[in-house]
């Protein structure tokens, strides 16, 4: 008679969970790529969400058409979907780590160009800019860091990659509400999610040149 083997389950998975997750953060002071690639993720993903989050507010105050604004935004989901699939077949051609560059400079234009926005056509051109990258930098950010990390840490350190991920839904607004307050131009505010493209692409470079 064959004998099933269980996996005995921890006592305190919570614990135990997060007890992992502190353990990788200390063994990432010796991953030196590993660790600049998170700090860059953490700058360019959190401009990304900012952009998304905050794009019918910018909109709206700007005095666009509600409805219009609603279509353009269904319009980037849209847009999203095949362009991943087109990033992930680029990524048998060329390098991850150079499209991931394209991507975040796309994005740093698409925030400068904002600057100037003022018209439903510029507003729908901006969905669909951002539907073009959004799916991509996203799919190749994890497909990256799954090549850097050690396999056998694999669980801990992709926590850390969503905590990163998740976590950075707040510097990006903080800045553009700051921004807007002291300048009273929302313009300017949502220019400002620039900066973390820039901050995330200097990240990027340097954990790049990182064997």
């Amino acid at each position: 008679m064959n004998k099933k083997h269980f996996i005995p389950r921890p006592e305190h998975p919570i614990k135990e969970s997060f007890g992992r997750l502190a353990h990788a953060l200390t063994e990432l002071k010796e991953d030196k790529k590993v660790l600049l690639f998170l700090v860059a993720f953490f700058f360019y993903i959190d401009g990304v969400y900012t952009i998304i989050d905050m794009a019918t507010a910018y909109g709206s105050a700007l005095g666009l058409d509600t409805t219009g604004l609603l279509l353009a935004l269904l319009t980037t989901q849209i847009v999203a979907f095949p362009f991943a699939l087109l990033f992930g077949y680029l990524s048998k051609k060329y390098k991850t780590d150079l499209l991931i560059q394209i991507c975040i400079i796309a994005y740093t234009g698409i925030a400068l160009f904002a600057i100037q926005l003022d018209k439903q056509w510029e507003f729908w051109l901006l969905a669909v800019c951002v539907g073009m990258f959004q799916g991509g930098v996203q799919a190749l950010s994890r497909s990256y860091f799954a090549k850097i990390i050690p396999p056998e840490k694999s669980g801990e350190y992709f926590g850390l990659f969503d905590i990163c991920g998740k976590g950075a839904s707040f510097l990006g607004t903080s800045l553009v509400s700051i921004v807007t307050q002291l300048t009273g131009h929302m313009n300017l505010g949502v220019g400002v999610i620039s900066v973390m493209f820039i901050i995330g692409i200097f990240f990027f470079r340097r954990q790049a040149r990182v064997e």
